[in-house]
């Protein structure tokens, strides 16, 4: 009994064994057909990106310079004849006024040439009293036939040589006398004194400036203009100038002098902008602000330099469109600062890409940051009032 048992078991087992591996064929099957008939949900991609409505182009253009205050003139003093400086009557912002003394060098020798030219003046005017009198005294005799007329002649040269000879000393004495007086350096106009060149005790060369003044009466306004605006700024008629110290200033300017060439470092141009009639609180050296507004073109379209797509030797833009961004080709007209002047392509009103622009394709869905898009279905007020009226039943169960 007990070996028939023994022959049964494994039989049994066996069964079991080969029904268990064929329930799990079926289920796996079933499985992977219920995984192979359902689709994964697709996520869309949108992008969040930066945009801009086109908007009309403003019928003026608005450009602003910062500069500084200088005077037109300015001029550099220095001696009309060498010497040593013995006294300096100004220091640096010493406001002085046309005539006043500034320096004065060392004047004995001009004094001793001084007394030396007026030494040979009296010589001469010696000279020229004696021989005018021989030349007068010659001549009666010559009249009265005591003498010949060569000798008469000889008198008359000596006489002419004589008054040369005192019109030559007079013209040397007043030489020493304006030199004599160069030993003082003054002020030729009212100013303001805004550099040193020498001091006391220091030899200087004629012609050497010394003493840097700047005038107070004519006032300009100093820019740097960038080459891409000097044309813009050439044009320009009406200007204005305010000051930092005092924004509620507002100056009326004129372009007096636009540089021909441009700065080697900074690589701008130099404008010079009168200001007539500058009141005294419009100080030297205080910082200034020049506006200059010119009519723009009605049709002139600016966009940020980052809104641009530079791929294959094209210039294009994103548009949104339908919450999508398609790629258009526009044609560039130019820089204006820090935004680019749109020729064609575009037109006003339109939504376009301001920053992410590398990262789109075309069709892509878009996010504008700042705006909701709203992607929920709308729901019928019905289903709504049901919707929160259920929790109120429920609790009341």
């Amino acid at each position: 009994m007990l070996q028939m048992m023994n022959k049964v078991r494994p039989k049994v087992a066996a069964s079991s064994l080969s029904k268990l591996i064929t329930q799990f064929s079926f289920i796996t099957m079933a499985l992977l057909l219920v995984a192979c008939s359902e689709k994964p949900p697709v996520v869309e991609d949108i992008r969040p990106v930066r945009a801009l409505q086109i908007a009309p182009a403003s019928a003026e253009n608005v450009v602003e310079l910062a500069g500084d205050i200088q005077p037109r003139y300015e001029s550099r003093l220095g001696f009309r004849v060498g010497g040593k400086v013995i006294a300096r009557q100004v220091e640096i912002g010493s406001v002085v006024k046309r005539g006043q003394l500034l320096m004065q060098i060392d004047p004995r020798d001009l004094q001793l040439s001084q007394s030396q030219a007026n030494a040979s003046v009296n010589a001469a005017a010696s000279n020229l009293s004696l021989a005018k009198a021989e030349y007068e005294r010659y001549r009666e005799l010559r009249q009265k036939n005591f003498v010949s007329q060569a000798v008469l002649d000889a008198k008359e040269a000596a006489y002419k040589s004589a008054l040369a000879n005192h019109e030559l000393s007079n013209a040397a004495l007043n030489i020493a006398t304006n030199q004599n007086s160069y030993a003082n350096l003054v002020a030729d106009a009212d100013g303001v004194v805004t550099a040193l060149q020498a001091e006391a005790g220091q030899v200087v060369a004629a012609g050497t400036p010394v003493v840097q003044l700047a005038r107070t009466g004519e006032k300009e306004a100093r820019i740097s203009i960038p080459e891409d605006q000097v044309e813009m700024v050439r044009q320009v008629k009406e200007m204005q100038v305010r000051i930092w110290a005092n924004q509620a200033l507002v100056l009326r300017g004129q372009l007096r002098e636009l540089s021909p060439v441009a700065d080697p470092a900074t690589r701008t141009y130099t404008a010079k902008i009168s200001i007539p009639n500058a009141p005294p609180e419009v100080r030297l050296g205080m910082t200034a602000t020049v506006r200059f507004v010119t009519k723009a073109d009605k049709n002139l379209i600016r966009l940020p330099l980052t809104a641009l797509l530079n791929e294959k030797n094209q210039t294009s833009i994103w548009v949104i469109e339908n919450g999508a961004v398609k790629s258009v080709p526009v044609q560039v007209g130019g820089v204006m600062g820090n935004k680019v002047v749109i020729a064609s392509g575009v037109n006003a009103g339109q939504m376009i890409v301001t920053a992410g622009v590398n990262t789109l394709r075309a069709g892509q869905k878009v996010h504008v940051l700042g705006q909701e898009l709203d992607t929920k279905p709308q729901q019928n007020p019905q289903q709504t009032s049901q919707q929160t009226s259920q929790p109120s039943t429920e609790a009341g169960k």
